[in-house]
């Protein structure tokens, strides 16, 4: 597989897939491409070796577990759980326990990101905050609050001097480092719908990521929501402009598919890429920044849940939800 030939999705193919005993909720590749780490329903993270598929289980979250990320290393995996705990791992070896436990937020965490330089890691979730860690120590460096709601997901403009997140209701703000004031970036209504039916509030931020120069800011979720209970609606992107805070680009499908968008990434060939999983089946949606319906889809076997890209943008792993790994790319 190249990253330059990945650039033709219509060459993307299943290329490997690995039967885990129970449905997925996250995935992510370790910096290396060594290993792909698997969160799923019995509440254990599963390390599967790209080489030969050998799984090892990682105990330590007492819930869900669909955030991850990465030191620049390689060597510690972060973990962060609907049990509110961040958890710190070795990356290889045979340890089966976390090299640190962090009671971090009250409720869920959502999301968890990186910064570039591996010395911070921040998290969200339904308390409403968001914090960040010591990406050695795991000492709690700052927290910020101003969200008016749970807050769905994270993430570090590309020279790590901002933080991004955004909240249940859409609202994105823009943080940077040790200032408790936020700038309001934007408010997606897009991403958020109130049911009068069961009075409930859907939406935020599922994935989310930033184009490869920081300027756009991708949102994925769900819209048009006529069932918050069932989350029965259709998967969108909403792209923002960072410099100017307004939305640039509200992106869908051309048949209005039902569900959700789980993942996200701004492939380097110019165009967005994400994983879509819900009443209208699994695929991964192709999208150019300029025009709202998709240039190509892929039919995926099963409801995607996560999805993560090797580092040399050569490979994408999915998350399904009938309890398969599976690795998609060209050759």
């Amino acid at each position: 597989m190249s990253g330059v030939a990945m650039a033709d999705p219509q060459q993307w193919k299943l290329q490997k897939e690995y039967r885990l005993e129970r449905p997925l909720t996250a995935c992510h590749w370790d910096v290396r491409s060594r290993y792909v780490f698997c969160g799923a329903e019995d509440f254990v993270i599963h390390r599967v070796a790209a080489g030969d598929g050998v799984v090892k289980k990682l105990v330590g979250h007492e819930s869900w577990v669909r955030a991850f990320g990465s030191s620049p290393d390689a060597e510690v995996l972060y973990s962060g759980g609907y049990d509110g705990r961040l958890l710190f791992w070795p990356v290889s070896g045979d340890e089966s326990g976390p090299l640190r436990v962090i009671e971090a937020h009250r409720g869920w965490i959502r999301s968890l990101a990186v910064s570039v330089d591996g010395r911070r890691v921040a998290t969200c979730g339904n308390d409403r905050l968001v914090k960040e860690w010591d990406g050695a120590t795991g000492q709690l460096l700052h927290e910020y609050a101003g969200h008016g709601s749970h807050v769905y997901n994270v993430q570090y403009s590309p020279d790590g001097a901002r933080l991004y997140s955004c909240d249940l209701k859409g609202v994105v703000h823009e943080w940077s480092a040790g200032v408790s004031q936020p700038r309001v970036l934007s408010v997606v209504t897009e991403l958020h719908g109130y049911d009068t039916t069961f009075r409930a509030d859907i939406g935020g931020a599922r994935s989310i990521a930033l184009s490869s120069d920081g300027r756009q800011l991708a949102l994925g979720g769900i819209t048009k929501v006529s069932n918050a209970f069932a989350g029965v609606g259709e998967i969108v992107v909403a792209v923002v402009n960072v410099a100017e805070g307004k939305l640039q680009q509200v992106l869908g499908s051309k048949d209005r598919t039902v569900g959700t968008t789980w993942g996200l990434w701004w492939h380097p060939g110019g165009f967005w890429v994400g994983l879509t999983g819900g009443g209208g089946g699994g695929w991964l949606y192709f999208w150019k920044g300029d025009v709202a319906d998709e240039f190509f889809r892929l039919k995926l076997p099963s409801d995607g849940r996560g999805m993560s890209v090797t580092a040399d943008g050569a490979g994408v792993a999915v998350a399904h939800a009938d309890g398969q790994l599976r690795l998609y790319g060209v050759g």
